[in-house]
């Protein structure tokens, strides 16, 4: 492909998003944490330079951010240098009218052991605090606060919208 063509494979959705129909944003994100809750395990992209890492893990989502418990792994390569993500949130393909899937990014950063925001955590995922302290290994945990979501959802068109919704964290609901 030349320079041209990516340009204009990136470009998209962005130019496609830009006459869709919208779902008023309360709605938007009344179906994302739904479809967040619904599930526990996204596949985790990091990266530094020219080192990327996509980890499937577990998750649980409150307090508007994703808490990954995680003994260690390549991921912390990138963690290290560089706190942007990206998580994949998505149903097993199952036909092309039957598409369901969630793009999160946003910015991690790893929780203090024993803080009282990591015992909070643990006290949410019922994992007992004392067995975090016996473990021969600090237990990590990851948070991400997401900025930016992208839903692609068949399901939507039902109720006349666009299949593909972008909502910003950043923004006020409406």
């Amino acid at each position: 492909m030349t320079h041209k063509e990516y340009k204009a494979a990136a470009n998209h959705w962005i130019e496609k998003d830009a006459a869709s129909k919208k779902m008023p944003a309360a709605q938007l994100w009344a179906a994302i944490e739904n479809y967040i809750q619904v599930n526990n395990t996204c596949a985790l992209a990091t990266g530094s330079g020219s080192f990327i890492r996509c980890t499937p893990i577990e998750y649980a989502w409150h307090e508007g951010a994703f808490w990954m418990f995680s003994e260690g792994g390549q991921k912390f390569v990138g963690l290290e240098e560089n706190k942007s993500v990206c998580l994949a949130i998505f149903d097993r393909y199952d036909g092309f009218g039957r598409l369901k899937g969630l793009q999160i990014s946003g910015k991690a950063e790893i929780v203090e052991p024993f803080s009282a925001e990591y015992i909070r955590a643990a006290e949410w995922k019922k994992i007992p605090v004392d067995a975090l302290k016996k473990l021969p290994f600090t237990m990590n945990l990851i948070k991400i606060t997401p900025a930016e979501i992208e839903f692609l959802n068949s399901d939507f068109k039902e109720d006349g919208y666009d299949s593909r919704q972008y909502y910003d964290c950043g923004e006020e609901e409406s």
